[in-house]
């Protein structure tokens, strides 16, 4: 007897495996088409998060298999505009990573675009930057530097945060060493 194939479901899981299949072999973790920044365990958050080859691979595998422009081997072999669309994207998705990082710690208020699912992000990226752009997190009231935080103009606020990243990443990483 035949077996009959919904198209619909083979596409899904074939999309499903160009943008997840890296990740799910190399973090032994699952995820979906409609995984966010908030829905990754800590461990993957702290993996983005960290500066460096290993995350700039997982973007890249990510990203190129959501485009449908090879494994982030293929990178150097995309023409121009295509390197700079990863790179740019990459840039912004690895941002925000590092936002939701901090906001675990209570370090900074939600955000936004934290609720877009990766695949989203990747796929409109053009529709989803602009508006995450205009509303950029806070530092949270809770924090012990929010006062001097609060007399800065715009631009040195967004400095501050950006400023934090090694403290997060450090006060982070206890903190997932300390759950295992």
């Amino acid at each position: 007897m035949d077996k009959i194939v919904n198209l619909s479901d083979y596409r899904h899981q074939i999309f499903k495996k160009k943008a997840y299949g890296f990740w799910e072999k190399h973090l032994g973790e699952s995820f979906s088409l409609n995984s966010r920044f908030t829905d990754l365990s800590d461990k993957v958050l702290y993996l983005l998060a960290e500066p460096g080859d290993a995350s700039t691979k997982l973007y890249y595998e990510l990203i190129m298999g959501i485009l449908d422009y090879g494994t982030a081997d293929d990178f150097f072999y995309l023409d121009n505009h295509q390197k700079l669309t990863v790179v740019d994207i990459h840039m912004f998705l690895a941002d925000h990573g590092r936002f939701e990082m901090m906001r675990r710690l209570g370090w900074l208020e939600s955000h936004p675009c934290l609720q877009d699912p990766l695949v989203a992000i990747v796929r409109q990226f053009d529709q989803i930057k602009p508006p995450c752009l205009a509303s950029l997190p806070t530092l949270a009231p809770s924090h012990s530097d929010y006062e001097s935080y609060q007399q800065l103009i715009s631009r040195e606020k967004q400095v501050f945060i950006r400023r934090m990243l090694n403290d997060a990443l450090e006060v982070f990483k206890k903190r997932i060493s300390t759950s295992i």
